[in-house]
């Protein structure tokens, strides 16, 4: 039988200070209503003025572990478009950080789709035979690249950080990973993006404007495309590991807004509370977000051994893609540790 990568731990962390709608809406004289009935979201966390990026990931990476019991992991990918510096990348230090020494380790940015592309990735190392196990993380601090004027882009980010372990094992198991879906569309690249600071303005020999330092992004085209291709690429990764959509149990997607989530059940079909939520206590925290989703429904129930669960996300790039599993019993959630996969 064919090497599979098994998930078999899972840990979060979020930064202690937490950005609610009331005060964020003071800065602009609105009302918080006003953020929540467009978003979905009611308060976010921000990093620590002084910490980073890695920061998130090694604490994240460490609770993973934990979860598992495990000391050690092969490999580290990490998924981010917020790096501590533009070079070089953060996995080396994370795994560093982490005590594992020399393992490989490598950032992967495909934006807000960053996960799914770590866990394709990780999966890759694992039926390669290059990694017996590899700790994935997604994170991002994504509030130190929104312009702190822009009512159409703050509101929504939060910074987190989300980690799987995952262990070579059989594909009939539980927490074997399949159904990969991945896609992109360069052609729409403008749509989300980060103009300045790259390669393309300094051969230019540009000045770097302040403005061009901040995300933007085109709402409306972004929200017909993330609608689209996630429903699309959902579905595909259903149909891969042969689940009609109307048996699949829960569906993991990006937490990008309320409306897109609820905008996808419709376009599936499929009845909006098999969707795992957690968007209104974290906001859109970019490549941590199907983890923290994850671990939030690990947490409340939501989320239960045996259940057929497909995750699914959208990004710059732009980017999309989707993969399924077996939801499997974490050991760390058993009554002896409840809290060791879910704190």
């Amino acid at each position: 039988m064919s090497r599979a990568a098994v998930l078999t731990g899972l840990g979060a962390y979020l930064p202690p200070t937490v950005l609610p709608n009331d005060e964020l809406a003071s800065w602009w004289d609105r009302d918080p209503e006003w953020i929540r009935s467009r978003t979905g979201i009611e308060r976010r966390h921000v990093l620590t003025p002084g910490s980073a990026t890695s920061d998130l990931a090694v604490e994240a990476g460490r609770r993973a572990l934990s979860c598992a019991g495990a000391d050690r992991a092969g490999a580290v990918v990490v998924a981010t478009n917020t790096p501590d510096r533009l070079s070089p990348a953060i996995a080396p230090d994370v795994a560093y950080r982490l005590g594992l020494d020399t393992v490989a380790a490598v950032d992967v940015n495909a934006v807000c789709t960053g996960f799914v592309y770590a866990l394709a990735t990780g999966a890759g190392l694992i039926a390669a035979g290059v990694a017996g196990s590899v700790l994935v993380i997604g994170a991002d601090a994504f509030t130190t690249v929104l312009d702190p004027d822009d009512l159409t882009t703050r509101p929504l980010f939060g910074d987190g950080a989300g980690a799987v372990l995952l262990r070579a094992g059989t594909p009939d198991e539980p927490g074997a990973l399949g159904g990969f879906d991945l896609g992109s569309d360069g052609a729409r690249r403008d749509l989300i993006e980060i103009p300045g600071g790259g390669s393309r303005q300094r051969s230019a020999g540009l000045p770097v404007k302040e403005q061009d330092t901040w995300f933007r992004m085109q709402g409306r085209a972004v929200f017909a495309q993330a609608v689209r291709r996630m429903s699309a690429s959902a579905a595909r990764a259903a149909d891969l590991v042969g689940w009609p959509t109307g048996e699949v149990d829960r569906w993991v997607l990006h937490q990008a807004n309320a409306r897109i989530l609820a905008a996808v059940a419709r376009e599936m079909d499929v009845p909006g509370d098999r969707f795992v939520s957690n968007i209104a206590a974290v906001g859109n925290t970019v490549a941590a977000s199907i983890p923290l989703a994850l671990r939030d429904g690990q947490a409340d129930g939501t989320l239960r051994a045996g259940q057929r669960v497909v995750l699914s996300a959208f990004g710059g790039g732009l980017t999309w893609g989707s993969a399924a599993l077996r939801w499997p019993e974490l050991p760390g959630a058993s009554a002896v540790a409840p809290d060791r996969c879910a704190p």
